[in-house]
């Protein structure tokens, strides 16, 4: 390659970078408040900070994971004792909520074979559509008629009002 003739134009870097040169000899202001506002500030928040995390670190909580302790069913409280109803109650709803989670967990599950098998979703996705099945039948048989209004008694008179009429088949069918 031949040499550039017009070396002005393309001027090399320096090799090192040059040192300002301080004029005079008092300390520099802006080091001194560094270091200052770096033991002042800084040191303790990180220290309170870092404190903090280690205890976290120690108890470790996920709200997202919360687990209930079972309560009573609603057929076990006795009578007038409201908190028990309460609880039976809230216990029903957590319930309730699993069980419509579980329903569209399994539908979404069955519409990605479906989506996924395309023509032959009839025979590759029949385990998840009888699975479906079930799970729809079981959840319509628990909190089917209940409506929005639903609650933990409603759903006990309903339970007991299929389990007589259970009852009453197997009586008239072995007679």
């Amino acid at each position: 390659m031949a040499e550039d003739s017009n070396r002005e134009a393309y001027k090399v870097p320096p090799t090192r970078t040059p040192v300002s040169e301080r004029t005079s000899s008092l300390p520099d202001p802006t080091a001194f408040l560094r270091t200052a506002f770096s033991y002042i500030v800084d040191a303790p928040v990180t220290f309170v900070r870092e404190w903090i995390e280690r205890q976290q670190a120690k108890n470790k909580y996920y709200y997202y994971h919360q687990k209930f302790r079972r309560v009573p069913d609603l057929s076990e409280c006795m009578e007038g004792d409201y908190l028990c109803f309460y609880e039976a109650e809230a216990q029903w709803r957590r319930d309730r909520m699993v069980d419509q989670e579980i329903v569209e967990i399994v539908r979404e599950r069955l519409g990605a074979c479906k989506q996924r098998e395309g023509p032959n979703q009839f025979q590759n996705c029949a385990k998840e559509a009888e699975l479906l099945a079930q799970v729809t039948k079981a959840y319509q048989d628990r909190y089917g008629d209940l409506g929005v209004h639903g609650n933990a008694r409603t759903c006990l008179m309903k339970q007991k009002q299929r389990m007589m009429d259970e009852r009453k088949a197997q009586a008239s069918a072995s007679e």
